[in-house]
């Protein structure tokens, strides 16, 4: 029987495309390796949002064949939708399978399984790596699945509703490889996330493309809001979280949906990308600082412990000192929970590769830098606020490294916990969040907290 090993870049929704491969495989009897080293096959799931991604998949496409050349390499996701042709190049590639033919990587491993393992001791010469690649196809032609695994291992699902995207940011070469904005039918999202909740899993997280859109394109017409409500009304889900989510998409009315129930986590992620207008308004970006200022002032209202996350590109074409100075500023007065930094890159065929004014590569590292440096300030300033509070967490599994007298868990607010006892994953806990260790919170069970507290022995 073959067996495959699945490699996995990028963001949620390629971590969602990737376990549905790896659930179609499993279903027809294909067995997973502990590693890339002892598989039949590899399917490396690539991200192509950046160059630093594009050199990451090639690396290890390079290490997986110089340690074991036998093994039969297939790379998928957004990388090899754009640019194919490079991929099929590198020594060892069997096959480039663009994301509109995701759904055909099943059928692919089973028709060259029988193959003899020899065939593949030499490096492949581009021409004997096939392409399959076309246009997008629609969600609904996608597998869509949970993948198993992100933070704790197996313990929080992802499910993608959303693929493709409708907008044209200027720095962005997404829509290129996703296409149009695509929904999963609100019935098969209700369906999937009550068998998620029947199979145990208790909290599950909603990711996309750009899931604020979600429902536009369907007939009729479904918002993203109606969407959570019908969630919470028609399932039995336990605690719902959001991926990332466009600032515009983030209403009162969702904010006060997110206020109203403690089955969906209070922890947005918003990209804000810069704090400059006039840098905004280049990458075409449907906001403006302010904007984007008053959606923080809204979730710090109705729900002041939540998390809020961003994204921020620094070094786009013609960003000034002192625009990258505003940015630093806008963040630093405001109660960020984290930052992802992105150095800005060039993505061919994007609008922002033809412009001018393109930053030094030394300068966007320093500015990246500082950025990094203020967001784990952010980070730590957050993690301080919450020490003394009352969290419900969801335990993790633990990595076989790890010290077995802890256990790892996780807040509703998206703090990291601690928690000095061996519990099993999967299960709420009240804990007190009692002192920081590093990037972790230690984080007592409420029954032995109120003990210590006591002065119970």
């Amino acid at each position: 029987m073959a067996t495959f090993y699945i490699e996995q870049f990028g963001c949620r929704a390629t971590q969602a495309d990737g376990a549905a491969i790896e659930r179609q495989l499993r279903e027809r009897g294909c067995i997973a390796a502990a590693g890339t080293q002892s598989a039949d096959f590899v399917v490396l799931n690539t991200c192509t949002v950046t160059a630093a991604a594009d050199a990451q998949a090639r690396d290890a496409i390079r290490k997986i064949h110089a340690a074991n050349p036998s093994t039969r390499i297939i790379v998928t996701g957004c990388y090899a939708q754009r640019a194919p042709e490079e991929i099929a190049a590198l020594p060892g590639v069997t096959h480039v399978v663009g994301n509109s033919h995701k759904p055909q990587i099943p059928n692919l491993l089973q028709s060259i399984s029988s193959a003899p393992l020899t065939q593949m001791e030499e490096p492949v010469p581009y021409h004997a790596a096939p392409i399959l690649s076309g246009d997008i196809f629609a969600l609904s032609d996608v597998l869509v699945a949970p993948v198993i695994g992100g933070e704790g291992n197996h313990t929080r699902p992802i499910l993608k509703i959303q693929d493709g995207c409708n907008a044209r940011c200027s720095f962005c070469v997404i829509p290129f490889v996703r296409g149009k904005s695509r929904s999963l039918p609100a019935a098969a999202v209700l369906a999937e996330l009550q068998s998620l909740a029947d199979s145990g899993f208790r909290e599950i997280v909603l990711s996309g493309i750009n899931l604020g859109t979600y429902g536009r394109d369907l007939s009729p017409r479904v918002e993203f809001l109606e969407l959570l409500q019908r969630i919470l009304e028609e399932t039995s889900v336990e605690r719902l979280r959001i991926s990332s989510i466009e600032p515009l998409d983030v209403t009162q009315d969702l904010i006060d949906l997110f206020a109203s129930s403690d089955r969906i986590a209070p922890h947005f992620h918003m990209p804000l990308q810069s704090a400059c207008n006039r840098i905004l308004a280049a990458m075409h970006r449907w906001y403006r600082a302010e904007h984007y200022a008053r959606r923080i002032e809204l979730i710090r209202e109705r729900l002041p412990h939540a998390a809020i996350g961003a994204d921020v590109i620094t070094g786009f074409p013609s960003e000034t000192e002192e625009e990258h100075s505003a940015t630093l500023r806008f963040i630093e007065e405001r109660p960020f929970s984290y930052l992802h930094v992105f150095s800005y890159s060039l993505r061919p065929g994007t609008r922002a590769a033809s412009l001018p004014g393109h930053v030094p590569g030394a300068v966007i590292k320093r500015r990246a830098r500082e950025l990094r440096a203020l967001g784990e300030a952010k980070s730590a300033e957050f993690r301080q606020s919450q020490v003394g509070r009352t969290l419900r967490v969801l335990t993790l599994h633990r990595d076989p490294k790890d010290d077995p007298s802890q256990t790892p868990a996780l807040s509703e607010n998206y703090l990291s916990v601690l928690v000095p006892q061996a519990l099993p994953h999967n299960q709420w806990l009240a804990v007190s969040a009692a002192h920081l260790e590093g990037k972790n919170m230690i984080a007592l069970p409420l029954e032995t907290a109120l003990t210590h507290a006591a002065g119970v022995v």
